[in-house]
């Protein structure tokens, strides 16, 4: 049985790139709707966040001489790409969903409303969000945290290529111990990197625990949605 009614997945871009260099992997594309499909027809609710680090990245934009706000906002169009390939691949396996842009991008996708949101929720569709918060400076970590927060996840998910948070990066770092749980404060103070500062701030205050997890290892997925203790909790 799930232990979660309602929660908020996010998935970075780089995820869906699979081995490739850049873009999206079929494959990969399919194995991550064909899992969330199978959680959703279990009767969980489920929001996704999706990045736009596969397509283009604001930051990385800067160091070729972009301008900040421009680079950010060509990464937030870079997530209305993904979100869409998402909404195709669900609609594919006869999965409802309905994808929603925190900017006007008619008539490829609805505008953010909750209202519109809880009510496709309530009626089992897959809720994916686009475009990060509409404004330049924040990342989709923090568009997760906000969007969890707005749909009153109980909790949000981050599907990693990794299991979990570690003390240094695992795949630079042959020393770096896993954490099994940590405190918001912890998180911080620590300054780690798997989420954004903004980000975990936003989950604290709101007592939104946090669960990192390897999404790319099969059943996974449903594996934290059933309660089983894989990867990491973040906690008050």
């Amino acid at each position: 049985m799930p232990t979660y009614k309602r929660v908020l997945l996010k998935l970075s871009g780089e995820a869906l790139m699979a081995g490739r260099s850049h873009g999206i992997d079929p494959r990969r594309l399919e194995d991550y709707v064909k899992e969330i499909k199978e959680v959703s027809d279990s009767g969980v609710q489920i929001g996704i966040v999706i990045g736009g680090g596969n397509i283009f990245r604001g930051l990385s934009g800067v160091e070729y001489g972009f301008d900040r706000v421009k680079g950010d906002y060509m990464g937030m169009l870079a997530t209305v790409i993904n979100g869409l390939a998402l909404q195709s691949a669900f609609e594919s396996i006869n999965a409802k969903a309905r994808l929603f842009t925190s900017f006007r991008t008619d008539p490829i996708a609805e505008f953010y409303s909750k209202t519109k949101v809880m009510d496709a929720l309530d009626n089992n569709e897959i809720v994916i969000f686009s475009g990060g918060t509409g404004n330049p400076y924040f990342t989709t970590d923090t568009t997760s945290s906000l969007r969890a927060v707005e749909i009153e996840a109980e909790v949000m998910l981050k599907g990693t290529r990794v299991d979990g948070i570690y003390t240094a990066d695992p795949e630079k770092d042959p020393d770096a111990e896993k954490y099994d749980s940590i405190t918001f404060g912890e998180a911080i103070e620590k300054n780690l990197k798997v989420l954004d500062q903004t980000a975990f701030t936003m989950c604290r205050e709101n007592e939104l625990p946090i669960i990192v997890f390897n999404m790319n290892e099969s059943g996974n997925l449903k594996k934290v949605i059933s309660g089983e203790k894989i990867g990491t909790l973040v906690k008050i």
